[in-house]
């Protein structure tokens, strides 16, 4: 019956803000049906064009979805609510593994470098016209660039990763583009692309990254850009290995016309080296973020590319927020110079708890993986179940649907405050959410 559709207006706008409300209020669900355009339009009153216009911008827009016949449906995860809607309410007296955040006691005392960039923005003020990126933070951010080989261009602030992943797309895409994600992949990155009224296509990966196989089905399918976690890639820990990267390059240089980004948001706190593939293709983005290893609160990252791209993306930045707070870029510098954060001692934590819980669940028969970062993957043959049994034990992990698109299921841990004397009873509490190991005998 139309009446159960909360929908209501007489113009294309009116009716797709209608829609985009409901699905954020819960009325309309994820998944659920929307009515055939002639019929709606015959119970607004409206021409069916008005329907059809309402719908294609809520289809821009990553709210729903349409498959010819079968009709237009609210998207599984819609731009409006998020893959927050899988997140999981973690009870009181729950081991909460599930957040996916940095070891606070591995985080730097932030209070010493605001208060000696504050006394230097006393002393020199930042005023409107000033250069937007610090030269200091641009010449140290620079030099770390040049030594893990990515190629010189110019830089830019942005507010951190995935904002800099925000604006190389809207720099170079237009609503309906198909862009390949990694599969599993940042949960974030799978709804921002459908919100930018872009197409998703998924790209397997392993512990050496994105599936360069994969890579070239996706380009050869028409995708217009490519988004790749260099390392500490979330959730499965995969980093881009040597061979891989260069089997990458290989397929990327058939398509010199792709727009490459690369996240390295794990810089930092990994342990692995950096293998980038910037410069392999005509129009390209390399965004290194400060938030893991300095704190999710430090919205900041560098962003670095071909000429292009940083221009559009320096450009259109300053006709908004206009530049990322420069006291906040002279505080990142006195992190970086001073030694108030031991890098290689913070990549080595994660890598000892990450490697020692993946051990332990290899000798019970459990396969996991993750070769860098903070999170561990396991695959499941039943999120729900897994999930549910491991809440009823103690424990609260991530269920792996809030980072797939076709991507069997698993789900994450997050290692980085895991206690030494926590790691072998996880590792019993997740056989056993599994069941007996003929069960487990799924790849």
């Amino acid at each position: 019956m139309l009446e159960e559709y909360p929908i209501q207006g007489r113009r294309a706008a009116d009716i797709s803000a209608s829609v985009e409300r409901a699905v954020g209020a819960g009325e309309l669900r994820p998944g659920q049906l929307l009515p055939p355009m002639r019929e709606l339009a015959q119970r607004l009153g409206v021409n069916p064009n008005t329907v059809a216009a309402a719908y294609r911008t809520l289809r821009e827009r990553g709210v729903i979805e349409t498959a010819g016949r079968r009709g237009s449906r609210v998207r599984s995860v819609p731009a409006t609510t998020g893959r927050e809607h899988f997140r999981v309410d973690v009870p009181e007296g729950v081991r909460d593994l599930a957040q996916g955040n940095p070891d606070p006691a591995l985080l730097p005392s932030l209070a010493g470098a605001f208060a000696a960039a504050a006394t230097e923005g006393d002393r020199t003020p930042v005023l409107y016209g000033d250069t937007p990126v610090d030269p200091e933070l641009a010449r140290i951010a620079r030099a770390g660039l040049d030594a893990d080989g990515v190629p010189d261009g110019p830089l830019a602030v942005v507010s951190g990763a995935l904002d800099g992943v925000e604006r190389v797309l809207a720099a170079h895409l237009k609503p309906g583009d198909t862009v390949g994600v990694e599969d599993p992949g940042w949960g974030r990155t799978l709804d921002l692309v459908p919100a930018l009224g872009l197409r998703t296509v998924p790209v397997g990966v392993d512990d050496e990254g994105p599936r360069p196989e994969d890579v070239r089905q996706a380009l050869e399918a028409g995708a217009r850009a490519l988004i790749v976690t260099d390392r500490a890639q979330n959730p499965t820990g995969a980093a881009v290995s040597a061979a891989r990267a260069r089997a990458l390059r290989a397929v990327l240089r058939e398509h010199p016309e792709v727009l490459l980004v690369e996240d390295d948001h794990g810089h930092g706190i990994v342990d692995v080296a950096l293998h980038p593939l910037a410069g392999t293709t005509r129009h390209w983005a390399f965004v290194r973020s400060a938030a893991k290893a300095y704190g999710p609160d430090l919205r900041l990252a560098v962003l670095t590319g071909d000429a292009v791209t940083v221009d559009r993306v320096s450009g259109r930045h300053r006709l908004g927020p206009g530049w990322v707070s420069r006291l906040m870029q002279r505080a990142l510098v006195r992190l970086w110079t001073g030694d108030a954060v031991d890098t290689a001692a913070v990549a080595a934590s994660y890598g000892l708890r990450r490697n020692a819980l993946i051990g332990a669940l290899g000798r019970r028969g459990v396969t996991a993986c993750g070769r860098s970062g903070m999170n561990v993957w396991v695959p499941v043959p039943d999120e729900t179940g897994v999930v549910a049994r491991l809440l009823h034990a103690g424990w609260a992990v991530a269920p792996g649907a809030r980072f797939r698109l076709t991507a069997p299921p698993g789900i994450r841990v997050t290692v980085s405050t895991l206690a030494d004397e926590e790691i072998e009873p996880l590792a019993d509490a997740i056989a056993s959410a599994l069941g007996p190991a003929p069960a487990r005998s799924y790849v």
